[in-house]
């Protein structure tokens, strides 16, 4: 894995194009949203957060299994539309966060990591896990979504940010599936193990 790709990417990215990955007009990222809200496994969360938000699409479909949604993205340009979206959503809170280097405060029941891990380099997605860990308490939800086919832009596969995941010890396998071009895993967070 190499170096994290920066804001500046993105920055570019989202000035050639609104909506850089179509996920207003997708029918294949239509489907895979549906299959992440699907795949959570409570009904409703008193306290979630969505890394790497973009245009809010999933935002808005979220908020409505939570009691309150930070979601966070690197772009101002992205963030401007997701505001837009979730106008009508008083649980949602957006930010502009860099992460992992920024992270926000306070535990929550859920994390979700949909279509943004593989934008890390390894010593950045190590201290992710090291900080959604920290920041969960035995027994919340931790759901990975990602495309898996190799992008030669991006720094890792959403199969190696996956394999990661399942490879740290804070976290045990729930369910999840592989479709075509995305996988899903959905991992809870352990007890806490004594040292020794």
């Amino acid at each position: 894995m190499s170096h994290s790709l920066d804001a500046k990417y993105f920055d570019d990215v989202y000035a050639a194009r609104k909506d850089p990955w179509d996920f207003e007009t997708s029918d294949y990222e239509r489907g895979k949203y549906a299959h992440t809200l699907e795949s959570l496994p409570r009904a409703c969360y008193a306290k979630a957060f969505e890394i790497g938000c973009s245009i809010g699409v999933l935002t808005a479909q979220l908020a409505l299994r939570c009691d309150a949604l930070l979601s966070v993205d690197v772009s101002e340009a992205a963030l401007q539309q997701a505001r837009e979206r979730c106008a009508n959503l008083p649980q949602v809170e957006l930010r502009r966060m860099s992460l992992p280097a920024e992270f926000p405060d306070g535990k929550f029941e859920l994390i979700l990591v949909s279509e943004v891990a593989y934008y890390f380099g390894r010593p950045d997605l190590e201290l992710l896990a090291d900080k959604v860990a920290a920041h969960q308490q035995p027994g919340a939800d931790l759901v990975l979504v990602h495309f898996t086919p190799l992008v030669p832009d991006y720094p890792a596969t959403g199969d190696q940010v996956h394999e990661y995941f399942l490879g740290r010890s804070e976290w045990g396998r729930m369910g999840g599936s592989r479709q075509e071009r995305y996988r899903i895993d959905v991992l809870r967070r352990e007890g806490i193990r004594p040292a020794g």
